[in-house]
């Protein structure tokens, strides 16, 4: 199965590949030159590091304008709400997260590509001290009770993600690694569910132990699935 860029998606919603190829691109209705592209990008890049860090409530208008080296007119031009820049910020980091994901999952098809993803997943976190969560998961606790059009986004986020290890396991059970009982769809749901919490419990006490903790009781569970030892 043939996967889409997520990075260059979001990048072409934020203007920059789109101004590579055209020094007249359209964003959102408004038609921008090269160097508008540029500073549209600006501007979600700065609100992209200032809600990772300070979270999305507590970000303003104007420390956006700050970090991006913006005067207010100009943030206002490509921006009138901040709930625009919100739903940026969201396609940006979910194209980031979904990017990695399809390098590490698009080729698993055995148990030893399930732990290899296992692994690198563990050891970004372990790099990262169990700090600063998931991008997109974060974003989601923050806005799914409060911005439904965001909660909408990012449910639609996780589903991709979903689907990337559901692929998986459906090729995993085609090739006979897994019993033909094993539904992909529910394994799916079971380790995003596992990586989530991982992230949070991680996230929490700056200690990526919950993350592996939570990563191999997932894949304890899809072994109980296990055909043979086809794939190991």
């Amino acid at each position: 199965m043939s996967y889409p860029s997520f990075s260059q998606k979001a990048a072409r919603r934020s203007g920059s590949l789109a101004a590579v190829a055209d020094p007249a691109v359209k964003s959102e209705g408004v038609r921008l030159t090269a160097r508008g592209a540029a500073t549209r990008e600006r501007i979600v890049l700065a609100a992209v590091e200032l809600m990772a860090v300070k979270g999305v409530a507590a970000t303003t208008f104007d420390e956006v304008r700050v970090a991006s080296g913006t005067s207010k007119s100009q943030l206002y031009h490509y921006f009138t709400a901040k709930e625009e820049l919100v739903r940026e910020v969201v396609a940006y980091q979910a194209g980031v997260v979904l990017e990695r994901q399809v390098q590490l999952l698009r080729g698993v098809s055995s148990f030893a590509g399930l732990r290899r993803w296992r692994d690198a997943v563990l050891q970004r976190n372990v790099l990262r001290s169990g700090a600063y969560g998931c991008e997109i998961g974060t974003l989601a606790a923050e806005l799914s009770d409060t911005d439904e059009e965001a909660r909408r986004a990012l449910a639609g986020h996780f589903a991709t993600w979903e689907r990337l290890l559901a692929d998986g396991f459906q090729r995993m059970r085609d090739n006979g690694t897994l019993r033909a009982d094993a539904d992909p769809a529910t394994l799916s749901v079971a380790v995003m569910a596992a990586v989530q919490g991982g992230y949070l419990l991680a996230q929490t006490a700056h200690d990526a132990e919950p993350m592996r903790v939570a990563l191999d009781m997932a894949l304890a569970h899809v072994e109980t699935f296990q055909a043979s030892t086809t794939g190991l």
